[in-house]
């Protein structure tokens, strides 16, 4: 007899919740559950065009957070170890200043995604504009900038845990 490990993308998740996720993928179910939920892969594809997004997205939520330097899609990010997206401040010496370029990198494997899991990525990392540590101000940031922003968290984990498994993408080549 096999035993069913946990999906890491699940770990914090109570069991009996992901006992049913892991038997909807093993059924081959969970791919068209999922697709009836988010049908359509979002049409960001270059780094300009999510570069836009981000924009747009902090314009509307977080006008007076420090300005991007560069947000870009990044294939070099491994979604294996936890890095679906990340945000970093490089700082550099200017003259008798010290600047910090605040840069966005996402993992390509959200290039052909729902826009939803796109923009929850998107959100995360630009609450940590605003908070670094995950706490509750970090996730109420969060909410406010997506509120469905745990439930499409759960679907995108339970995604990640399908592609684990071996599931095919669902979306886009």
């Amino acid at each position: 007899m096999t035993t069913r490990r946990t999906p890491a993308y699940l770990a914090g998740y109570p069991p009996a919740l992901v006992h049913q996720v892991t038997s909807v993928i093993e059924q081959g179910r969970f791919a068209a559950a999922l697709r009836a939920r988010y049908p359509d892969a979002h049409a960001v594809r270059s780094d300009n065009a999510l570069y836009d997004y981000v924009q747009a997205l902090k314009a509307a939520h977080l006008r007076s957070a420090p300005p991007l330097g560069k947000v870009r899609f990044d294939n070099t990010l491994h979604v294996i170890r936890n890095a679906l997206g990340t945000h970093t401040a490089i700082s550099r010496v200017q003259g008798s200043r010290l600047q910090a370029k605040r840069e966005i990198r996402i993992a390509t494997l959200f290039r052909n995604v729902p826009e939803a899991f796109l923009r929850m990525i998107v959100v995360h990392e630009l609450a940590h504009l605003r908070v670094r540590e995950h706490d509750k101000a970090f996730y109420q940031l969060c909410l406010h900038m997506a509120p469905d922003y745990h439930q499409v968290e759960f679907d995108l984990r339970a995604y990640l845990s399908y592609r684990d498994a071996g599931g095919a993408a669902l979306w886009g080549a």
